[in-house]
């Protein structure tokens, strides 16, 4: 099995703004974030893992039968509006 380059597989704010990663949240069922493959549906909140994430069940659009897993860590989540 090939090595992937850990780089390639994390997301970062500054490719998708309006978007902050590491939000000290988790997301809730039926959210939509931004993964290394666009934008996806979380599906389920799964277990806590080492970091203090959980693991999220994800569905892309596109592959709507097709879950795969991230750690809500490697998520993006929408930045909140500040109102005032």
């Amino acid at each position: 099995m090939a090595r992937v380059r850990r780089d390639s597989v994390r997301v970062t704010s500054v490719d998708r703004p309006g978007w902050a990663a590491d939000s000290g949240r988790v997301p809730l069922v039926g959210e939509l974030v931004q993964c290394t493959d666009g934008e996806a549906e979380v599906v389920k909140v799964l277990t806590r893992l080492s970091d203090g994430g959980r693991l999220l069940e994800l569905r892309l659009p596109d592959r709507p039968k097709t879950p795969f897993f991230a750690a809500s860590s490697n998520v993006m989540l929408r930045e909140a509006v500040q109102e005032g």
